[in-house]
């Protein structure tokens, strides 16, 4: 359960880049941290996107606009690391400095039976929820101020972990030795098992832990106390064709319609766009998720309706440390 009472903290504007800010919880979360006074960057994939985003949000709240946050929206493909780079350069351009990186954009394609590719040529789950984002941090590290309020958050899944309640349904989450990944399997799994796009989607949440991990131990052994956090929104499933599962329907639509009946509307076990956005605005500004070093939160349902927000045990593979290393070293090359 969100608590309602808790404050988030009146200090000065933060400068807030969120990757997959055009729709979903990140939209949701952008409307939220505009709302108070918080300046974003919103990257979106073409200029058409950019325009759509920015007239919903101006339609959202027109008045408020004018006296709140400020609002950027640069292109930038997840697909394309070429276009990451475009997107860095133009950040440095302007000499924006970031107080938070949010981490928020994902694909999922579930019942697909053949991979889809990055411009690079990687499996496009992976490419997009875990190397362009690793590639994006890299990017912009020199780029952040090292403040108290500083902060890295990524949107990861309790997927990641076979024994969770999601993990433990169709393929589970498992990396093995990283073999297919330091091969360039042409199945494009992480592994080198067979695609299953499934999978694909369970590891890459996995990736998204392990790199942020990974990540403040290096920005530790470098004396940078910037808080790395990974959180799981819960099973978010919208009423409109614009949401979380819009890619995996063109596979599967009937099937995606009944899940989404049954688990939102029957059982009560999913959580709204809407409640999930607020909990990523206030892991971004509230100093109460200011802790240093790595840590895990996760929305978890305790009764029909109903959520707790709380830190979470990682699961047994995300602990390697082995595993994270490796991970790192892989994705850098």
């Amino acid at each position: 359960m969100i608590d309602k009472t808790k404050k988030i903290e009146e200090h000065k504007p933060l400068t807030i880049l969120i990757t997959g800010g055009s729709s979903g919880i990140g939209y949701q979360a952008v409307l939220k941290l505009i709302s108070l006074g918080h300046n974003i960057i919103l990257p979106c994939k073409n200029i058409l996107r950019a325009n759509e985003v920015l007239t919903n949000i101006f339609n959202e709240s027109p008045s408020k606009l004018l006296e709140k946050g400020n609002i950027y929206t640069p292109i930038m493909d997840l697909s394309d690391l070429n276009s990451v780079d475009s997107l860095c350069a133009e950040v440095k351009k302007r000499i924006l400095n970031i107080d938070v990186l949010i981490l928020n954009a994902g694909l999922q394609y579930t019942g697909s039976k053949t991979p889809r590719r990055s411009t690079q040529g990687f499996e496009l789950t992976f490419a997009v929820n875990h190397l362009s984002h690793f590639y994006l941090t890299q990017k912009l590290l020199p780029l952040m101020n090292k403040t108290n309020n500083s902060k890295i958050i990524i949107t990861s899944s309790e997927v990641h972990n076979p024994i969770s309640s999601g993990g433990r349904v169709g393929a589970k989450a498992g990396l093995g030795n990283l073999s297919g990944l330091a091969s360039g399997s042409v199945s494009g799994m992480i592994d080198g098992s067979q695609f299953n796009a499934d999978k694909a989607y369970k590891d890459s949440k996995l990736c998204n832990i392990l790199f942020g991990k990974e990540l403040s131990n290096r920005l530790n052994k470098n004396n940078l106390s910037i808080p790395v956090i990974a959180w799981a929104p819960g099973l978010v499933i919208s009423r409109d064709s614009k949401g979380f599962f819009r890619y995996s329907r063109k596979y599967n639509q009937i099937g995606q319609l009944l899940f989404a009946a049954i688990a939102r509307d029957l059982f009560k076990i999913t959580t709204s766009n809407e409640k999930a956005g607020i909990i990523l605005s206030d892991l971004a500004c509230s100093t109460e998720y200011n802790d240093s070093g790595f840590n895990y939160y996760s929305n978890k349902i305790i009764s029909p309706g109903k959520f707790i927000f709380e830190k979470t045990n990682i699961s047994k593979e995300a602990l390697s440390e082995g595993l994270s290393n490796k991970l790192w070293e892989l994705s850098e090359s």
